[in-house]
Protein backbone atom coordinates (compact mmCIF):
# COMPACT_ATOMS: atom_id res chain seq x y z
CA UNK A 1 0.00 0.00 0.00
CA UNK A 2 0.85 3.53 -0.71
CA UNK A 3 1.28 5.81 2.60
CA UNK A 4 -2.02 7.88 2.76
CA UNK A 5 -1.55 11.29 2.38
CA UNK A 6 -2.58 14.04 5.19
CA UNK A 7 -6.14 15.43 4.96
CA UNK A 8 -6.56 13.01 2.11
CA UNK A 9 -10.12 11.02 2.40
CA UNK A 10 -9.95 7.67 2.27
CA UNK A 11 -11.75 4.82 0.24
CA UNK A 12 -13.94 2.36 1.50
CA UNK A 13 -13.27 -1.41 0.71
CA UNK A 14 -15.67 -4.71 0.25
CA UNK A 15 -13.34 -7.63 0.17
CA UNK A 16 -14.92 -11.31 -0.83
CA UNK A 17 -12.92 -13.38 2.10
CA UNK A 18 -13.95 -16.95 1.15
CA UNK A 19 -12.53 -19.80 2.26
CA UNK A 20 -9.52 -19.70 5.23
CA UNK A 21 -7.28 -21.20 3.14
CA UNK A 22 -6.94 -17.89 1.26
CA UNK A 23 -4.34 -16.96 4.33
CA UNK A 24 -1.90 -19.89 3.34
CA UNK A 25 -2.22 -20.82 -0.51
CA UNK A 26 -1.35 -19.37 -3.73
CA UNK A 27 -4.26 -18.99 -5.99
CA UNK A 28 -6.29 -16.60 -8.08
CA UNK A 29 -8.28 -15.08 -5.04
CA UNK A 30 -5.01 -14.75 -3.14
CA UNK A 31 -2.71 -13.43 -5.80
CA UNK A 32 -5.35 -11.11 -6.43
CA UNK A 33 -5.78 -9.40 -2.92
CA UNK A 34 -2.47 -9.04 -3.16
CA UNK A 35 -2.65 -6.79 -6.08
CA UNK A 36 -5.50 -5.15 -4.08
CA UNK A 37 -2.82 -3.59 -1.71
CA UNK A 38 -1.51 -1.81 -4.61
CA UNK A 39 -4.55 0.44 -4.91
CA UNK A 40 -5.14 1.04 -1.68
CA UNK A 41 -3.12 3.97 0.69
CA UNK A 42 -1.82 2.69 3.73
CA UNK A 43 -4.25 3.77 6.82
CA UNK A 44 -3.50 4.71 10.11
CA UNK A 45 -5.79 2.19 11.16
CA UNK A 46 -8.45 0.20 9.76
CA UNK A 47 -12.19 -0.56 10.75
CA UNK A 48 -12.86 -4.03 9.97
CA UNK A 49 -16.72 -5.55 9.60
CA UNK A 50 -16.34 -9.49 9.67
CA UNK A 51 -18.97 -11.50 8.54
CA UNK A 52 -18.08 -13.88 11.45
CA UNK A 53 -18.58 -11.33 14.59
CA UNK A 54 -22.41 -11.74 14.11
CA UNK A 55 -24.52 -11.84 17.70
CA UNK A 56 -27.26 -9.34 19.33
CA UNK A 57 -25.12 -6.44 19.82
CA UNK A 58 -22.72 -3.66 18.37
CA UNK A 59 -19.71 -4.26 20.01
CA UNK A 60 -15.94 -3.34 19.36
CA UNK A 61 -12.53 -5.07 20.36
CA UNK A 62 -11.28 -2.69 22.58
CA UNK A 63 -7.52 -5.20 22.82
CA UNK A 64 -4.41 -3.94 23.30
CA UNK A 65 -3.23 -6.84 20.77
CA UNK A 66 -6.85 -8.59 19.58
CA UNK A 67 -5.80 -12.30 19.20
CA UNK A 68 -6.11 -13.64 16.04
CA UNK A 69 -9.09 -16.06 16.40
CA UNK A 70 -9.25 -19.35 13.93
CA UNK A 71 -13.15 -19.74 14.15
CA UNK A 72 -12.95 -22.73 11.63
CA UNK A 73 -12.30 -26.44 11.71
CA UNK A 74 -10.81 -29.23 9.75
CA UNK A 75 -7.99 -27.21 8.14
CA UNK A 76 -4.68 -27.58 7.70
CA UNK A 77 -2.10 -27.59 10.69
CA UNK A 78 -0.01 -25.02 8.94
CA UNK A 79 -3.67 -22.33 9.19
CA UNK A 80 -4.00 -22.73 12.88
CA UNK A 81 -0.50 -21.91 13.95
CA UNK A 82 -0.76 -18.57 11.65
CA UNK A 83 -1.11 -15.22 13.83
CA UNK A 84 -2.07 -11.40 12.67
CA UNK A 85 0.10 -9.66 15.52
CA UNK A 86 -1.20 -6.41 14.33
CA UNK A 87 -2.28 -3.76 17.61
CA UNK A 88 -5.34 -3.07 18.53
CA UNK A 89 -6.62 0.82 18.69
CA UNK A 90 -8.82 1.98 21.84
CA UNK A 91 -8.64 5.34 20.29
CA UNK A 92 -10.60 4.01 16.85
CA UNK A 93 -12.64 2.19 19.47
CA UNK A 94 -13.93 4.98 21.55
CA UNK A 95 -14.62 7.07 18.28
CA UNK A 96 -16.86 4.47 16.73
CA UNK A 97 -18.78 4.51 20.19
CA UNK A 98 -19.15 8.21 19.98
CA UNK A 99 -20.11 7.90 16.28
CA UNK A 100 -22.90 5.19 16.50
CA UNK A 101 -23.82 6.25 20.14
CA UNK A 102 -23.47 4.85 23.34
CA UNK A 103 -26.59 3.76 23.66
CA UNK A 104 -26.08 1.17 20.27
CA UNK A 105 -22.55 0.63 20.66
CA UNK A 106 -20.04 -0.59 23.35
CA UNK A 107 -16.87 -2.45 23.83
CA UNK A 108 -15.87 -5.51 24.65
CA UNK A 109 -12.51 -7.62 25.18
CA UNK A 110 -13.92 -11.07 25.08
CA UNK A 111 -13.50 -11.23 20.68
CA UNK A 112 -10.00 -10.29 18.30
CA UNK A 113 -9.42 -10.55 14.80
CA UNK A 114 -11.89 -13.45 13.01
CA UNK A 115 -10.73 -14.77 9.73
CA UNK A 116 -12.77 -12.67 7.82
CA UNK A 117 -10.43 -10.07 9.35
CA UNK A 118 -7.21 -11.15 9.04
CA UNK A 119 -7.06 -13.86 6.50
CA UNK A 120 -7.12 -10.89 4.25
CA UNK A 121 -5.38 -8.49 6.11
CA UNK A 122 -2.16 -11.03 6.01
CA UNK A 123 -2.35 -9.57 2.15
CA UNK A 124 -3.25 -6.42 2.31
CA UNK A 125 -1.04 -5.28 5.13
CA UNK A 126 1.44 -8.22 5.92
CA UNK A 127 3.26 -6.65 8.24
CA UNK A 128 0.48 -6.29 10.66
CA UNK A 129 1.73 -2.46 11.10
CA UNK A 130 -2.00 -0.92 11.27
CA UNK A 131 -4.10 -1.01 14.57
CA UNK A 132 -7.19 -2.71 13.43
CA UNK A 133 -10.18 -3.37 15.25
CA UNK A 134 -13.38 -5.34 14.31
CA UNK A 135 -17.53 -3.42 14.33
CA UNK A 136 -19.68 -6.28 15.18
CA UNK A 137 -22.99 -7.18 13.43
CA UNK A 138 -25.85 -6.95 15.30
CA UNK A 139 -28.06 -9.96 13.81
CA UNK A 140 -30.95 -8.27 15.50
CA UNK A 141 -31.10 -5.67 13.06
CA UNK A 142 -33.06 -4.98 9.74
CA UNK A 143 -30.69 -4.92 6.40
CA UNK A 144 -31.44 -1.04 6.34
CA UNK A 145 -30.54 -0.33 10.04
CA UNK A 146 -26.68 -1.83 9.09
CA UNK A 147 -26.41 0.70 5.79
CA UNK A 148 -27.40 3.36 8.68
CA UNK A 149 -24.66 2.43 10.74
CA UNK A 150 -22.25 2.50 7.63
CA UNK A 151 -23.45 5.85 7.14
CA UNK A 152 -22.24 7.07 10.59
CA UNK A 153 -19.29 5.44 9.79
CA UNK A 154 -18.56 7.83 6.77
CA UNK A 155 -16.80 10.49 8.51
CA UNK A 156 -13.84 8.10 9.84
CA UNK A 157 -12.62 8.24 5.91
CA UNK A 158 -11.48 11.86 6.58
CA UNK A 159 -9.47 10.72 10.21
CA UNK A 160 -7.12 8.21 8.25
CA UNK A 161 -9.35 5.03 8.88
CA UNK A 162 -10.18 2.42 6.07
CA UNK A 163 -13.35 1.27 6.38
CA UNK A 164 -13.55 -2.52 5.43
CA UNK A 165 -16.35 -5.21 5.05
CA UNK A 166 -15.40 -8.53 5.03
CA UNK A 167 -18.10 -10.80 3.88
CA UNK A 168 -19.03 -12.46 -0.08
CA UNK A 169 -21.75 -11.03 -2.64
CA UNK A 170 -23.13 -14.74 -2.65
CA UNK A 171 -22.30 -17.31 -0.18
CA UNK A 172 -24.41 -20.64 0.05
CA UNK A 173 -22.39 -22.98 1.49
CA UNK A 174 -24.38 -26.28 1.44
CA UNK A 175 -24.48 -25.17 -2.65
CA UNK A 176 -20.91 -24.57 -2.93
CA UNK A 177 -19.83 -27.92 -1.45
CA UNK A 178 -22.14 -30.01 -3.48
CA UNK A 179 -21.03 -28.39 -6.48
CA UNK A 180 -17.42 -29.02 -5.37
CA UNK A 181 -18.20 -32.41 -4.68
CA UNK A 182 -19.68 -32.53 -7.84
CA UNK A 183 -17.36 -31.27 -9.93
CA UNK A 184 -19.71 -28.88 -11.70
CA UNK A 185 -18.55 -25.15 -10.72
CA UNK A 186 -20.27 -23.28 -13.47
CA UNK A 187 -22.14 -20.39 -11.84
CA UNK A 188 -26.37 -21.12 -11.01
CA UNK A 189 -28.16 -18.48 -12.58
CA UNK A 190 -29.45 -17.61 -9.34
CA UNK A 191 -25.64 -16.34 -8.33
CA UNK A 192 -25.03 -14.88 -10.99
CA UNK A 193 -28.20 -12.43 -11.59
CA UNK A 194 -27.57 -11.40 -7.54
CA UNK A 195 -23.89 -10.62 -8.07
CA UNK A 196 -24.66 -8.49 -10.88
CA UNK A 197 -27.47 -7.06 -9.36
CA UNK A 198 -25.54 -6.46 -6.59
CA UNK A 199 -22.81 -4.92 -9.04
CA UNK A 200 -25.61 -2.66 -10.29
CA UNK A 201 -26.52 -1.21 -7.66
CA UNK A 202 -23.21 -0.50 -6.10
CA UNK A 203 -22.54 1.62 -8.78
CA UNK A 204 -25.60 3.17 -8.79
CA UNK A 205 -25.38 4.06 -5.09
CA UNK A 206 -28.54 2.23 -4.57
CA UNK A 207 -29.19 2.00 -0.94
CA UNK A 208 -32.74 1.30 -0.96
CA UNK A 209 -31.99 -1.76 -3.46
CA UNK A 210 -29.44 -3.30 -1.84
CA UNK A 211 -31.39 -3.17 1.70
CA UNK A 212 -34.18 -4.99 0.10
CA UNK A 213 -32.68 -7.49 -2.37
CA UNK A 214 -31.70 -9.73 0.36
CA UNK A 215 -35.60 -10.86 0.32
CA UNK A 216 -35.90 -12.00 -3.85
CA UNK A 217 -35.44 -15.79 -4.41
CA UNK A 218 -31.73 -14.85 -5.82
CA UNK A 219 -31.10 -13.20 -2.21
CA UNK A 220 -32.39 -15.96 -0.53
CA UNK A 221 -30.71 -18.47 -2.52
CA UNK A 222 -27.30 -16.57 -2.32
CA UNK A 223 -27.66 -16.04 1.63
CA UNK A 224 -29.48 -18.88 3.62
CA UNK A 225 -28.21 -16.82 6.41
CA UNK A 226 -27.36 -13.43 6.11
CA UNK A 227 -24.21 -12.46 8.02
CA UNK A 228 -22.13 -12.51 4.58
CA UNK A 229 -24.39 -9.82 3.24
CA UNK A 230 -24.15 -7.34 5.91
CA UNK A 231 -20.79 -6.34 5.61
CA UNK A 232 -21.23 -5.19 2.01
CA UNK A 233 -24.54 -2.57 3.65
CA UNK A 234 -21.27 -1.09 5.93
CA UNK A 235 -19.17 -0.19 3.34
CA UNK A 236 -22.04 0.52 1.32
CA UNK A 237 -23.03 3.26 3.69
CA UNK A 238 -19.85 4.52 4.32
CA UNK A 239 -19.31 5.36 0.89
CA UNK A 240 -21.09 8.61 -1.07
CA UNK A 241 -22.84 9.38 -4.20
CA UNK A 242 -20.33 10.91 -5.60
CA UNK A 243 -17.68 7.97 -5.18
CA UNK A 244 -16.39 6.23 -8.05
CA UNK A 245 -16.96 2.31 -7.77
CA UNK A 246 -14.56 0.13 -9.15
CA UNK A 247 -14.45 -4.30 -8.99
CA UNK A 248 -10.58 -5.11 -8.80
CA UNK A 249 -11.94 -8.86 -7.90
CA UNK A 250 -14.88 -10.56 -9.17
CA UNK A 251 -16.05 -14.36 -10.34
CA UNK A 252 -16.70 -17.30 -8.10
CA UNK A 253 -15.49 -20.16 -6.45
CA UNK A 254 -16.50 -23.38 -5.99
CA UNK A 255 -18.61 -22.47 -7.92
CA UNK A 256 -21.50 -20.15 -6.71
CA UNK A 257 -19.24 -18.48 -3.79
CA UNK A 258 -18.98 -14.66 -5.82
CA UNK A 259 -15.39 -13.14 -4.69
CA UNK A 260 -16.30 -10.06 -5.85
CA UNK A 261 -14.47 -7.08 -3.74
CA UNK A 262 -15.46 -3.49 -4.46
CA UNK A 263 -13.46 -0.29 -3.83
CA UNK A 264 -15.60 3.17 -3.49
CA UNK A 265 -13.45 6.37 -3.88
Amino acid sequence: MTTSSSGSRLPVLFIGHGSPMNAIEDNTWTRSFKSLAGLLPKPKAVLAISAHWFLPGTFLTGNERPPTIHDFGGFPRALYEMQYPAAGSIELARRVVELLGPARASIQNDWGLDHGTWTVLHHLLPAADVPVVQLSIDARLAPSEHLALGRALAGLRDEGVLVMGSGNVTHNLRHAFRSMQAGELTPPKWATSFDEDVARALEQHDGAFLARVIETEAGRMSHPSIDHFLPLLYAAGAANDRDPVRFPISGFDLGSLSMRSAIFG
